[in-house]
C-alpha cells in the first residue's frame, strides 16, 4: 500500500466517522435518549419544607408568593395574603409530578406548544420557579399548552388531560405531565384568599351616589321594621328590597386584589359611590366603589369601631331564655374577634369587589319604595 493511499484512506475513515458520530447525535435528537425516566418524578428531590417563594411569570405578567411570618403572600399585591390551600396544594401537585410522556422537540414545536421562556412572543409559556428561603432556584419548569388524549371540540375552554412542561436545561425534551397545571399562573385572582367581610345584624344602610343622590333606611332592633329616613309622603320602604340589601352584605367574598400603584383616575374611587353600614355590634363598614371593570368593582372598606362586649337583654326577655341569648352572644362575639383583624386590614389595599353582591344594593330610592298600586276605574 502507498503511502499517498493510506493517507487518503485514513481522510475517509475521518469522514466516515465524524459522518457517524453527526448521525448518532442526531439520532439522540430523534429518539428519547432516557426512556427509563418515565414514571419518574419530573422535579427529582423537590422537598414541601424547603420551599419558601414560589415565582411565576408569565405573558400576562408576574407573581411572586413567599412565605412572610408564616404566612404565604403576594409580593406583587402588598403582601396580601394567599390562600394557603391553593399553595398547598400546587406544592404537592409540583412535587409529585411524574413524567407520564418524553419526545425530543425543535424550535417550531416548542413555540408552538408555548414552552418558549416568557417574553419570546407568541410561543411564550409560563415559567413556575421553586424557591429557598435564600432565594436559590430549587426546581424550575416552563409551562405550555394543555395536553388532550382527544382532540377536543374547544380546546381553550375543554378540561386537559395534562400538560406540556420543558426543563429549563434541557430544551430539546418535551414532557407530558398527567396533571393540567390550572394553577399555574401569574394571575392574582387565582391565588388570593377570597374572604372578605361579613356585615352581620344592620342597624342602618346609607348609600351615597357619587352624583350627590342616596338614602338611608334604618331600624331600631333586630325584628323591627326598616325605616325609610326622611320620607316623603305617600313614600313607604319596600321592606322585601331593603332585606334584600342588607343582606346582600352578609357575606362579601373577594373577586380580586388590584396593583398598589393603581391611580384612582383608573380606579374611579376619587368620587365613589359609598355604602355605609352600622351594625347592632357597634360596627360600621364604609364601602367605596368605584369604575366598574368586566364583572367586578374596583373598591375600598374599611371597619370601624369596636364590637360590644355585653349584651343588653330584650325588654320582654324571659328569665329561661337568658342562658341561651348570653350564650349566643359570647359565640357571636368570638366570631368578630376572629373575622375583625383580616376584615380591617383590607383597608389598605384596593379591592376587586363582584357587581352580583351589589345588585340589589345600589337602587334609587325610587326604587326600593313600594309600587303603588293602580286606581280602578
Amino acid at each position: 500500500m502507498s503511502a499517498r493511499f493510506a493517507t487518503v484512506l485514513l481522510v475517509l475513515l475521518v469522514v466516515l466517522g465524524g459522518g457517524a458520530l453527526l448521525y448518532y447525535e442526531h439520532g439522540k435528537s430523534e429518539h428519547p435518549a432516557d426512556l427509563a425516566a418515565i414514571g419518574q418524578p419530573l422535579l427529582k428531590g423537590l422537598k414541601a419544607a424547603d420551599i419558601a417563594a414560589i415565582a411565576i411569570r408569565d405573558p400576562q405578567g408576574a407573581l411572586t408568593l413567599h412565605l412572610d411570618g408564616g404566612r404565604w403572600t403576594l409580593a406583587e399585591r402588598a403582601d396580601f395574603p394567599a390562600d394557603f390551600s391553593k399553595v398547598k396544594n400546587f406544592v404537592v401537585k409540583a412535587i409529585e409530578l411524574s413524567i407520564g410522556q418524553l419526545d425530543p422537540i425543535g424550535a417550531k414545536d416548542r413555540a408552538r406548544l408555548k414552552l418558549l421562556p416568557p417574553g419570546s412572543g407568541a410561543g411564550s409559556g409560563t415559567l413556575v420557579e421553586l424557591k429557598a428561603a435564600d432565594g436559590k432556584t430549587l426546581a424550575a419548569m416552563i409551562v405550555g399548552e394543555k395536553y388532550f388524549k382527544r382532540t377536543p371540540e374547544d380546546p381553550a375552554t375543554a378540561p386537559a388531560d395534562g400538560r406540556f412542561v420543558m426543563l429549563p436545561g434541557n430544551t430539546r425534551t418535551v414532557y407530558v405531565v398527567g396533571d393540567p397545571l390550572t394553577q399555574a399562573t401569574a394571575a392574582s385572582a387565582a391565588w388570593i384568599d377570597r374572604d372578605g367581610f361579613e356585615v352581620d345584624k344592620v342597624r342602618s344602610l346609607a348609600y351615597r351616589r357619587a352624583e350627590g343622590q342616596g338614602w338611608k333606611f334604618e331600624r331600631s332592633a333586630e325584628n323591627d321594621h326598616w325605616r325609610l329616613e326622611d320620607a316623603r309622603p305617600g313614600e313607604k320602604l319596600d321592606f322585601t328590597k331593603a332585606n334584600a340589601a342588607a343582606y346582600a352584605l352578609n357575606s362579601v367574598r373577594l373577586a380580586d386584589v388590584a396593583s398598589p400603584d393603581v391611580s384612582p383616575a383608573v380606579t374611579g374611587l376619587a368620587t365613589p359611590e359609598v355604602l355605609t353600614a352600622t351594625t347592632f355590634d357597634g360596627l360600621t363598614y364604609t364601602i367605596q366603589l368605584g369604575k366598574l371593570v368586566g364583572a367586578n368593582y374596583y373598591a375600598r372598606v374599611a371597619v370601624d369601631g369596636n364590637p360590644l362586649t355585653k349584651r343588653t337583654p330584650g325588654k320582654n326577655e324571659k328569665a329561661a331564655d337568658r342562658a341561651r341569648l348570653d350564650q349566643e352572644f359570647a359565640a357571636h362575639l368570638k366570631k368578630l374577634e376572629t373575622l375583625l383583624p383580616r376584615e380591617r386590614a383590607l383597608r389598605k389595599y384596593v379591592l376587586l369587589l363582584p357587581k352580583a353582591t351589589f345588585d340589589d344594593v345600589l337602587k334609587t330610592r325610587t326604587e326600593l319604595l313600594e309600587k303603588k298600586k293602580a286606581k280602578k276605574t
